[in-house]
């Protein structure tokens, strides 16, 4: 069982012993956090906050302390319930609230539960930020509100439908066109809320929708990563139902995979960019992905005339170089997509009226399209070291012996050679390096990662 502090929230396992996992206790503690920075943060004493929670089993256990937690504290709360993380990010500033906490451990199991944290713009929080709500934590001097300045509590399940007018309404996406093309696409909720929103959209879509898992019961049907080894179902009832294709969401349905027409996954990495391509042939600018996300991005970038950059991993990094390098789309290569003119959060729902837009106006199969890309494979792999070991000191030394290539170190060591790439960074909670590697080939981007690892495993000596 397992609680993790960091500055982006705190996630953990149900159940157990208070600061080894998350209990009651420390959900009540983290949301006072929380409440307390942003009463300094905004500067006066009436706030309100959007709460919004995936369909895991033990999200309204969680969302009933949080919420009375922010109440105690003097805070208004706007109830979405059962929500999506883009859903919230959405509504936090057209409710005019001064932030927002999602209650989902996102791919996580469904023993997990997690609190994300938002500021005004229903954007993550910054690392200085976390690190200040880290640090009240541990202090616990909280100042709870009086018997007459408690909170308030608006409750409002309509947001989701909300979400999907801001999706219908982008300057990109028409919906007639969409509709025209009848599709037929099988969608995977993992049962929980996109279940709820990937259905209702393709349904104002004029989309004929097969339904797979899309019941918000919390109980997962199988891990709710949105992997190959997960998705075998799905594959095999695309097929069966001659669909289009197939969608597959994660439990807070900020990250998109697609299902190709043959039943074969289209690949996480080129969620992001197919979206990018159908984005890029309409708005001439640039795109951001984080280091370890796939080439592929660059390469539809440069045949757009735009410009590429990689950020470090996090989708708050992400946005920062956004926002820095004027990109009119980014995102992760977890399936994760980013369209500003709809807001700075990973969100599905637009990812999905984007490729839809994509496959009307390109014709032809998924698989096809698929096809038109440039193809990579990654290898994902890691090395397991000893604690007394300075793995800081092992990145430099490798950094140093590819000084000479085409280096960055602003998260871990990534080096891009001409036809490949690796990228290390150590794991915050364990004496581990993870080896990120990408290649034309399979067997190349494995070469190239058991190639690092036995350099690695010289420098510590091991």
């Amino acid at each position: 069982m397992t609680l993790i502090k960091s500055i982006s929230g705190i996630r953990g396992t149900i159940g157990g012993n208070t600061g080894d996992n998350l209990t009651p206790i420390d959900a009540v503690k983290f949301a006072a956090s929380y409440g307390t920075w942003l009463r300094s943060y905004a500067g006066k004493d009436d706030l309100k906050v959007v709460i919004g929670r995936d369909a895991r089993l033990s999200g309204e256990m969680i969302q009933n302390l949080v919420v009375s937690t922010l109440v105690g504290l003097g805070i208004d709360v706007v109830d979405l319930d059962l929500s999506t993380t883009p859903t919230v990010e959405i509504a936090v500033p057209l409710e005019q609230a001064d932030g927002g906490i999602i209650l989902t451990a996102s791919h996580n199991p469904k023993q997990w539960n997690a609190l994300k944290l938002l500021n005004e713009k229903g954007e993550f929080l910054d690392a200085a930020q976390g690190a200040i709500i880290l640090e009240l934590a541990e202090k616990e001097d909280f100042d709870f509100a009086e018997v007459d300045d408690l909170g308030n509590i608006t409750k409002n399940d309509a947001y989701i439908d909300v979400h999907i007018d801001e999706v219908l309404n982008l300057s990109l996406v028409d919906a007639d066109i969409i509709r025209a093309k009848k599709f037929k696409v099988v969608v995977d909720g993992v049962n929980s809320t996109g279940g709820i929103a990937i259905p209702k959209l393709l349904k104002e879509l004029g989309v004929e929708v097969v339904e797979l898992y899309c019941d918000p019961t919390g109980h997962f049907p199988h891990n709710p990563e949105p992997l190959k080894e997960h998705l075998g179902d799905i594959c095999d009832l695309v097929v069966k139902e001659k669909a289009d294709f197939g969608i597959v969401v994660d439990p807070d349905v900020d990250r998109l995979a697609f299902i190709s027409n043959d039943g074969e996954m289209f690949g996480e990495e080129y969620t992001l960019v197919a979206c990018a391509d159908y984005v890029l042939s309409k708005t001439k600018g640039n795109t951001v992905s984080n280091l370890s996300s796939s080439r592929a991005l660059r390469d539809i970038t440069q045949k757009h005339g735009g410009t590429y950059e990689a950020a470090a991993v996090g989708e708050v990094n992400v946005v920062t170089k956004m926002k820095a390098n004027n990109a009119v789309i980014g995102g992760e290569g977890n399936g994760g997509i980013i369209y500003p003119e709809s807001h700075y959060g990973r969100d599905s729902l637009v990812g999905t009226a984007l490729f839809l837009m994509l496959m009307a106006e390109k014709g032809g199969t998924v698989a096809e399209l698929r096809a038109s890309y440039p193809s990579y494979f990654m290898s994902k792999k890691k090395i397991q070291l000893t604690p007394e070991l300075d793995v800081d000191g092992i990145l430099s030394t490798m950094a140093k012996k590819y000084e000479n290539e085409d280096l960055s170190t602003i998260d871990g060591v990534k080096v891009d050679f001409a036809e490949n790439w690796v990228h290390l960074r150590k794991s915050n909670t364990e004496p581990i390096i993870r080896i990120y590697t990408e290649a034309k080939s399979q067997d190349d981007a494995n070469a190239l990662a058991d190639k690092i690892i036995a350099e690695i495993k010289a420098v510590a000596g091991l």
